[in-house]
C-alpha cells in the first residue's frame, strides 16, 4: 500500500471511529498511529484530522449541498465518513488532483463500504468537485 493511500485509509479509520466515541479523537488517533513508524505519515493523518474536525460544518454543508433525496444524517457512517475525507481533499488539499481523490475514495468505499458505496461515494464527491472545488485543481 502506497503512503498517500495508508494516510487516507488510516485517517478513514478516525473518522469512522470518532463517530462512535466523539470526546476521544486524541485516544484514537494515539491508539491508530503507535503502530506506525514514519513520523511523516503520523504529521499528516493527525494534520488531515485537525483540518477535517475544524471544518467538519463547511464540509457537511458542501456534502448537504449536493445529496439528491438523501440527508447526510440518514447515510452509513462509512459513506458519511469517506464524503467528509474526499471533500476534504478536494476543496482543502491543492497538490491533490481530483482524479486521485476520486479514486482513492472510490478504493475505500469497495474496502469498507457496501457494493453501492463506490458508485454513490463517486457521484457524490465529483458534484462537489465541479461545484466546488478551487478552479487550479483543474489544472492538475
Amino acid at each position: 500500500m502506497g503512503r498517500r493511500r495508508k494516510m487516507r485509509d488510516l485517517v478513514f479509520k478516525v473518522l469512522f471511529q470518532s463517530e462512535f466515541r466523539e470526546d476521544e479523537i486524541d485516544e484514537i488517533l494515539k491508539e491508530l498511529l503507535s503502530k506506525e513508524n514514519s513520523d511523516s505519515l503520523k504529521a499528516d493523518v493527525e494534520r488531515y484530522v485537525a483540518n477535517i474536525k475544524e471544518k467538519k460544518k463547511l464540509i457537511d454543508e458542501k456534502i448537504s449541498s449536493c445529496l439528491e433525496n438523501w440527508e447526510l444524517d440518514r447515510l452509513s457512517t462509512v459513506d458519511k465518513c469517506l464524503l467528509r475525507l474526499g471533500t476534504y481533499e478536494l476543496l482543502y488539499e491543492a497538490d491533490v488532483p481530483i482524479e486521485v481523490t476520486l479514486d482513492e475514495m472510490i478504493e475505500l468505499a469497495k474496502k469498507y463500504g457496501t457494493e453501492d458505496s463506490g458508485r454513490f461515494v463517486n457521484g457524490v464527491l465529483d458534484k462537489i468537485a465541479k461545484t466546488y472545488a478551487p478552479a487550479e485543481k483543474f489544472l492538475l
